[in-house]
């Protein structure tokens, strides 16, 4: 995967980066990786590296969620408001969600409007 661009201002409460990368994989697929506490105060800095990765048109965009921490409703909105930009929408995929991401996915609702799978790979290979 070729890395397009990280996120230098999106540090968390606990100093880390809210965008890992952004990158390409194959059959135009696009993985954005999230890491750390998703908040308030780097919801924008994830909306930034969504939308940007949005721009290139991608077949798919896969948004790893491994590393993350906590998500707060900004955050959760900022990926509605991304999935709602992608022309096909079932194009819009969750991955490797942890156990308190997971937990934010289902009290909001919104593991029943999102396709969330165990892995990026198995995220990559899901018919559309």
């Amino acid at each position: 995967m070729a890395e397009h661009a990280g996120s230098d201002s999106g540090a968390s409460a606990l100093g880390r980066d809210a965008v890992k990368e952004v990158a390409d994989a194959p059959d135009g697929a696009v993985v954005v990786r999230l890491a750390g506490e998703l908040d308030l105060y780097n919801a924008h800095d994830v909306r930034d590296a969504l939308l940007t990765a949005l721009a290139a048109g991608p077949q798919r965009l896969v948004v790893d969620l491994a590393e993350v921490s906590f998500i707060d409703s900004t955050a959760l909105g900022v990926l509605i408001e991304a999935r709602t930009r992608l022309k096909n929408r079932r194009a819009f995929l969750l991955a490797g969600p942890g156990l308190e991401t997971r937990r934010a996915l289902e009290v909001s609702g919104l593991d029943r409007h999102f396709a969330v799978h165990a892995t990026v790979d198995e995220a990559l290979a899901a018919r559309l």
